[in-house]
């Protein structure tokens, strides 16, 4: 049986398109799972535009916010069901015996493979997944929502776990993309007071910022960051794709402070790092996530606690996936989810 799939087929710029691919075969220790929806990350606008910075193994079909019922299940596999409501991790394959692995931090894992990059991910009608990747969804969370859980954890972990963050703290978060928009959201269940910066592009999606009682700003933060008491804002989460904003983010950030920057930018900076030394900063990387921490964000969708509704600008069959990447690429939504057809 064949679906049709987004697939990116080279490195060049462009170079997606929609295919019709056959269902994938499972193995010992994975499930097939029918896929409700689909998220498009920014990852995946970096790899159809071509300035990402991580390898690719092409051609490969996007994807890897994904939802969806399991519709069959392969030797080995313990636990499961057909039918369960399931949300996968991104960690397609890792090696259990990294020592990174080995203490539950397989995100880290320099051999991990992710959905969507190294190996065939959701933009299409059925993916098979490792058993070890499922968490059940609540039956109160829809599936168009549920989706976006793996960018929640990558929030989660940028703010919660990788961040010193404490009630009235001031953050400002740079870029109002998903994954900057959620680290606001993360920020605030933390009882931090949160700006969101971003251009003038971006009004409409800093007005969905506002909703979530951040102020949103654009072009300048520094009077809203020294408004305190003229030092700079705790913490600075960089969430945008570009090398440049650290030099933005070492200007807003108060001595003793923290930079967590998540945000993937392959340009070099050009721009001496001496304020980190010179404020006693703290730089920080985050990536991705694993398994305690999907636990934590789909308990906080399921109370509602986090409400994800207001950042989804919509949502389309994959077959219209070009105008869903374009709506996000140029700032129109904040995030664009795709339908199987």
């Amino acid at each position: 049986m064949k679906s049709a799939a987004v697939v990116n087929y080279a490195e060049t710029k462009g170079s997606v398109e929609l295919r019709e691919i056959e269902q994938p075969e499972i193995g010992n220790g994975e499930v097939l799972l029918e896929v409700a929806n689909v998220g498009v990350c920014g990852s995946d606008l970096h790899q159809w535009t071509a300035d990402h910075s991580w390898p690719v193994n092409y051609p490969v079909v996007l994807g890897h916010e994904f939802g969806g019922k399991i519709l069959d299940i392969g030797p080995g596999v313990e636990g499961w069901h057909i039918g369960d409501r399931v949300v996968s991790e991104t960690a397609a394959v890792i090696d259990p015996l990294n020592p990174m692995s080995r203490i539950g931090l397989y995100n880290l894992d320099p051999t991990r493979k992710g959905f969507g990059y190294g190996v065939n991910g959701a933009m299409t009608r059925y993916v098979k997944v490792p058993a070890r990747c499922l968490h059940h969804v609540p039956d109160q969370v829809p599936f168009e929502e549920a989706c976006l859980t793996e960018p929640c954890c990558v929030a989660y972990n940028a703010v919660v776990m990788n961040s010193e963050i404490k009630p009235g703290d001031r953050v400002v978060v740079i870029g109002p993309g998903t994954i900057g928009m959620l680290c606001a959201v993360m920020a605030r269940l933390n009882g931090a007071e949160v700006a969101v910066l971003g251009l003038e592009t971006d009004k409409g999606r800093l007005e969905i910022a506002k909703g979530y009682g951040c102020e949103g700003i654009i072009g300048d933060a520094t009077d809203w960051a020294k408004s305190r008491d003229g030092l700079g804002a705790d913490l600075i989460v960089d969430a945008a794709g570009a090398s440049a904003t650290l030099k933005i983010a070492m200007n807003l950030v108060r001595p003793n402070g923290q930079i967590t920057k998540v945000g993937w930018g392959p340009q070099p900076c050009n721009f001496s790092l001496d304020p980190i030394v010179q404020k006693n900063v703290r730089l920080q990387g985050s990536f991705s996530h694993n398994w305690p921490i999907w636990e934590k964000v789909i308990g906080m969708m399921g109370s509602g606690m986090l409400d994800v509704k207001p950042i989804i600008g919509g949502v389309w069959p994959v077959t219209s996936w070009l105008e869903a990447f374009e709506k996000m690429h140029h700032g129109e939504v904040v995030k664009s989810v795709l339908k199987p057809v």
